[in-house]
This record gives C-alpha cells, structure tokens and sequence, in this order.
C-alpha cells in the first residue's frame, strides 16, 4: 500500500494540441514544444530522466535509455481549457458544459446589480490583460477608488485594486460579493482578486491575488481521502480550486520556489494522504504574458529542484507531476489552449520506463492516486495503477 502521493501541476505546461483545439482556437499550441523549439536549449535533465521526453509528441529534449519513472500523456474530456475545468477533471469531475465566457464584457444589469451591492461604480468591464488593464485604468482608479472590472477568454470575473485604495481585507470581501451573485448563466468558474501596488507607469501585482471558486459539482478524490481519515494538504491555490472542499490543511504561496519549499515541508511529515500542489508562475508570470524565455527559465529551476524532491520521497510513497491545460507564449494568443498534458510518475515502488501512452481523461490521476491509497468510489477516470506498480 501508498502512504501517500505528492501530486505537483505545473500550471499550463501543456504538450501539444488536441484533436478538438480548432473549436477553441488553439490550432498549433504546443506549450512545451514552442518553448524548446524558441529558447534553443532549455535543459530539462531531471524532467527527462523520468520520461518527460519520450512522452508521444514531446520533441527537442535527448532520448534517454534507462528512464526512472513511468510516463505518458492524458487528453482532457471536460468541455473547456481553464484552471478549474481542469483541476477538477485531475479530482474525477468531468464536465458536458463549459463554463460561461464574456467576450463582450459582462452584461449591463449584472453590473449595475453589482455596483449597487459594493456600493461604488467599477471601471472597465472588458476582456483584457491584467498587466495592461492597471496600466490603463490604474490612475483613474486610484483618483476615483472604483475597481477594476476585467475578463478573458477563460471564464472569470477579475477584480483589479492597489493595495493603498481597497484593502486586501476589503478586495477579498468584494470578490466574496462577487462569487455570490455570478451563479446560473452568470456562473464563472471563478472571480479572482487581482491587487497591485506602485504608481501610474510603474504598477506591479502582488501576491495577494486570491481564486474564489464555485463549489465542486461532485465528490473529488479529495473528499474521499478526507473522509477517510487521510490528510490533503494543499499548496498554492489549490484550496481556492476546490473551494476548501476535501481539504484537512492549505498553505498559499508567493510563487513557484515558494511552493515547492512549502511541498517538502508537508513531504517531510510523511503523513498518510495527499498533498496537491499547483505552481502558478508558468501559467501566470509567463504564459499569458507571452514570455517564452521567462516560461524556459521557471523550467529549468522546477526542474534543478526536482531532485530534492525526490530525495524527500519515502520508499512507500510516490511522486506524479502533471498539468492543467496549456498556455503557449509563442503564439499570438494570451489565454489558455486546449492540449495534451504530461503525467510523470515515480517512486522506489513505480516500474521504470512503462509508457502509459495517451491516456483519454486527467481523471485517470484521480482514479490512479485513489487505488495507490486504497481506496474507491470516483466516478470518472480508470487507474493504472497496475500498470505502474512493482508486484
């Protein structure tokens, strides 16, 4: 039996396109292979001793002949390509539908309904980047303390301050507002505090920025390893993910470093469960903001912590990393992409060198941390657990 399973989301490293990206836009997107091909020499050694490079579709990175864990890809079976789509898919969630988007900004009335709960105006209301959006409307809001109303391709209602005008306290508690009218067909995924500080020409985001999502629609392998008597400590903002559902102890983090500290922090205790960690900086530093070397260089410094990691994994416990969607910075796009994500595997007790091949849902994670831990009842994904596992 597992004790217990580190499972690490490296937040939009997707690796190539799925067979439906066109119906999002998304021809081309290969968030991995983009970077490889642009930065010329990313070196993702340790990444690749476990498999990383012989993964279907994954090209650039050396062969390798005796590979340590076991890889493979997963495509992803829930109707759309953001944070919480696929997070939850990774717990056994798979959703028809997708959530709803607001390409035109958010209608009048809601707005209004809005404005009249915060008490105050808002400014914008558009799909936008969030760095350009304060440089755009961060003087007006800091003269007017109106804040700053912004979406995106993905589904999410964004809500920008500086720290000096709305306070941290203040912002949580408008985005709390927020959350509670967005339901029905006004149901974003998620609202998200975006606080910032400095001054017109010169503002920065904080790490302040706080997920306030719906509720999951269903029971998550989280709630099965809670409810029975097992630990899931989450790291990063995998708490506002689930919305603290299934979860016994979470820590935020300032960025990726962060986390993985934090992770080995909770690996150190070698408590029975699950600890669930999403690194944001690939996604969120790089990804959007069209910045492929930045994206390489978070790449090599996961990929040089990688070994301490390891080296904090006990005989009976195991260590998968994985992804949530894409996010290439190579093309011209800003938002997500619908792609193929990476699941490496190892452990003392995981088989070298099983490719898992193209796995048909993230839900396979959930189905497979479920059976390492004894345990049963997803709806959705099929382990491959036996597989992997030495007899």
């Amino acid at each position: 039996m597992i004790n217990n399973v580190t499972l690490i989301v490296l937040d939009s490293v997707g690796i190539g396109e799925l067979p439906d990206a066109n119906k999002y836009g998304d021809e081309g997107s290969n968030t991995l292979g983009n970077i490889i091909k642009k930065t010329k020499g990313v070196k993702l050694n340790n990444l690749n001793n476990l498999g990383l490079g012989a993964i279907e579709g994954v090209e650039g990175l050396d062969s390798i002949n005796n590979i340590i864990g076991s890889y493979g890809r997963l495509a992803e079976s829930s109707a759309g390509k953001d944070t919480t789509t696929g997070h939850w898919e990774i717990g056994g969630i798979i959703l028809k539908e997708p959530f709803p988007t607001f390409p035109d900004g958010f209608p009048e009335e809601l707005i209004l309904k809005y404005e009249m709960l915060i008490g105050t105006k808002t400014l914008g209301n558009k799909v936008a980047s969030g760095t350009v959006i304060i440089d755009e409307l961060g003087e007006e809001h800091m003269k007017t303390g109106y804040p700053i109303i912004y979406t995106s391709a993905d589904s999410v209602f964004q809500i920008a301050a500086h720290e000096d005008i709305i306070p941290i306290n203040r912002l949580y508690e408008i985005c709390e507002i927020a959350r509670g009218i967005l339901k029905d067909k006004y149901a974003v995924g998620r609202v998200i505090a975006r606080p910032f500080i400095g001054r017109p020409g010169a503002f920065s985001r904080t790490s302040n920025r706080k997920d306030f999502s719906l509720k999951p629609v269903d029971k998550t392998m989280l709630d099965f390893i809670k409810e029975a008597g097992m630990e899931v400590m989450a790291v990063g903002k995998i708490e506002d993910i689930y919305s603290g559902q299934g979860i016994t102890r979470s820590i935020h983090t300032s960025d990726n470093m962060d986390g993985i500290d934090k992770t080995i922090e909770f690996m150190k205790e070698h408590k029975k469960g699950l600890i669930f960690t999403n690194l944001v900086d690939f996604d969120m530093k790089y990804g959007h903001r069209n910045d492929a070397e930045g994206y390489a260089r978070a790449l090599e410094e996961f990929d040089n912590r990688l070994p301490e990691i390891i080296e904090n994994l006990s005989d009976d416990e195991v260590l998968m990393i994985t992804a949530d969607h894409g996010c290439d910075p190579t093309t011209a796009s800003t938002d997500h992409s619908r792609e193929y994500v990476p699941i490496l595997i190892y452990g003392k007790m995981i088989k070298n060198g099983v490719n898992l091949g193209t796995r048909k849902t993230f839900a396979d994670i959930g189905a497979t941390i479920m059976n390492l831990l004894g345990l049963e009842g997803l709806n959705n994904g099929e382990s491959f657990a036996s597989l992997i596992l030495k007899n």
